[in-house]
């Protein structure tokens, strides 16, 4: 994988390996320099099918694939499988058969869930808000974007509530870290998108917040199974503005049930409209920016005027104003 040391993995290549796992852009670049086969691979598994094609990997995979044996087995494994990506697994896959083991459907019947109406503009002073006044140990939240992690897990330091967060831009050891310092009590707090939060096992897990509901209904159930695990109870807060009342609906529709909401809190919704998105101004081709227009000159023979300088614009007013100027 990209965060370790490529020449350990080399070495360990060149002495052979029954079992190569491996993220798709390392394993691409090792490919192309010669350091990898892949023309007797019998099996091929993508773990977190979902995320891995959804985020943008799909060329990469679809490079992989292409280097393989065309009879091989390829496996997919995702704690969620939307239809878009069933759609592209059976465009890669031939004749695949699906199996699944918990209904999708599914949230755990012991996790208290919660939903809150509420501005986008004031999500942050909620979660602060209940985390200051509620009896609320530790918390995992969820957001939509890496920045929005970040920009959540900042707000949340600037109210003395010690937080962090962790996704696909920290570097891995800053993720092992943050996660080593949640469990240990270290932070309150572990703000994280879905991608960071895969693969991380959190034991005794008392309340997930949805901070951002997610565009696809069944992550909505992925997230709140973080709590409540192992006959534990759990409470799973989501806030929801009113642009995300359409992703409320599958999430409603997906599970069979509405989510309890909480009327009484102090910042309840006042927009009831989707802001228009404001356009942005057409960013320069970058031949524009390497080559940027030269300046122009006077021609041979061509008059310029120049700026005058504040003296002469002074004397300028006073004889306007005074008619001469001696």
């Amino acid at each position: 994988m990209g965060a370790c040391l490529r020449i350990p993995q080399v070495d360990a290549l060149q002495r052979g390996v029954d079992i190569l796992v491996a993220t798709p852009g390392r394993l691409n670049d090792l490919i192309g320099q010669g350091h990898v086969r892949l023309d007797g691979v019998e099996t091929l598994v993508l773990d977190e099918a979902d995320r891995m094609l959804d985020m943008g990997f799909i060329r990469d995979v679809e490079r992989i694939i292409r280097k393989l044996p065309a009879v091989r087995q390829t496996l997919f494994f995702s704690a969620t499988m939307p239809d878009s990506i069933l759609e592209l697994c059976e465009r890669i896959l031939t004749d695949p058969v699906r199996v699944a083991v918990t209904p999708v459907s599914s949230a755990v019947d012991v996790i208290e869930q919660k939903l809150y109406f509420v501005d986008k503009a004031n999500k942050r002073r909620l979660l602060i808000y209940l985390l200051q006044t509620g009896q609320i140990p530790s918390a995992l939240v969820f957001t939509f974007t890496k920045h929005g992690a970040d920009r959540v897990a900042r707000e949340l330091v600037k109210a003395k509530i010690p937080a962090r967060a962790i996704h696909g831009d920290k570097s891995q050891n800053s993720r092992q870290a943050a996660l080593n310092a949640f469990k240990a009590g270290e932070i309150r707090v572990l703000v994280a998108t879905d991608i960071a939060a895969r693969g991380i096992d959190i034991e005794e897990l008392p309340y997930v917040f949805n901070y951002d509901l997610p565009n696809i209904p069944e992550t909505y159930v992925h997230r709140i199974g973080r709590t409540g695990r192992a006959g534990q109870t759990g409470t799973a807060v989501s806030f929801c503005c009113f642009a995300e009342k359409e992703s409320l609906a599958e999430i409603e529709k997906l599970t069979g049930k509405p989510i309890p909401v909480v009327e009484e809190h102090p910042y309840p919704m006042q927009v009831f409209e989707i802001p228009p998105k404001q356009a942005r101004p057409p960013r320069p081709s970058k031949a524009a920016q390497q080559n940027p227009a030269p300046e122009k000159r006077p021609q041979p023979g061509e008059k310029t005027r120049s700026k005058p300088s504040s003296a002469q614009g002074q004397t300028r007013g006073r004889m306007h104003r005074g008619g001469s100027a001696h």
